[in-house]
């Protein structure tokens, strides 16, 4: 079972919250950006708020919305999550007469994004695209496992039983995200840590790429050594059980 409303969490802090890591990896995206100097904020009634900014050819997101040059304010979490899927076309409560950066700029960011997220076969027999794409993917992983831990019923229940801390998720010996819990609050940050008390490595992106795809088994791979788990294997083990439902939501 899956609630429209951890679905708007993962829709506005993990899904749009990779258009930054999007405008690093991708030149399209940065050329989308590079004259624009502003801000568009994100307001969901029940739900959450939260906006991208974008200044100097870069892109990266916050909480804060109240201030931001275009606001979309949307009734409902599932008004919401129809203009993440097309279903919902939204009209800006401020910023009316900044339509144009909707259009031109965020609406073809989103396009890209989604060629990345749901790249077709053929697109991913590109080393390079799919490296791009599959760190993309771990950006939004780890995102979406901290919403779910924070919003969603069971995910709630299995972050009640991590203690505080960092978790190291890594990808080979080159990219590391981390997971903080603090009072059983979970917070992704996109760089690896100073120090963690628990991790999960992946051997390599390929692997990586098939675990997040589900065409490898997670506990066979743990089995095999290709997934590496060490330290506080309590914090691991919780973090795997919310990650098991990350894959309900995204689906």
């Amino acid at each position: 079972m899956t609630d429209a409303k951890t679905l708007a969490y993962i829709n506005l802090h993990a899904v749009l919250g990779s258009i930054p890591y999007l405008c690093e990896l991708d030149e399209r995206a940065r050329d989308l950006i590079k004259n624009e100097k502003i801000s568009l904020g994100f307001r969901v009634k029940g739900g959450p708020s939260g906006a991208l900014c974008f200044a100097d050819g870069k892109a990266w997101f916050t909480d804060e919305c109240d201030s931001c040059n275009i606001i979309l304010s949307f009734s409902s979490p599932e008004k919401f999550n129809g203009m993440i899927d097309g279903t919902v076309t939204p009209i800006p409560s401020k910023g009316l007469l900044k339509v144009g950066f909707l259009l031109k700029k965020f609406m073809p960011l989103t396009d890209i994004l989604s060629s990345y997220l749901r790249a077709e076969k053929e697109a991913l027999a590109d080393p390079v695209f799919f490296e791009k794409s599959t760190v993309l993917m771990f950006h939004l992983i780890a995102s979406a496992i901290a919403q779910i831990g924070n919003v969603d019923p069971v995910g709630c229940a299995s972050a009640s039983y991590i203690v505080d801390g960092n978790i190291k998720l890594a990808i080979g010996d080159d990219l590391a995200l981390t997971l903080a819990a603090k009072d059983h609050v979970l917070t992704a940050i996109h760089s690896a840590p100073e120090s963690f008390m628990s991790f999960m490595k992946f051997e390599d992106i390929k692997l990586a790429r098939a675990l997040f795809d589900g065409e490898v088994n997670a506990v066979a791979a743990v089995g095999e050594g290709k997934v590496r788990i060490g330290g506080m294997i309590s914090q691991v083990d919780n973090v795997n059980r919310i990650l098991d439902r990350v894959a309900l939501y995204l689906a």
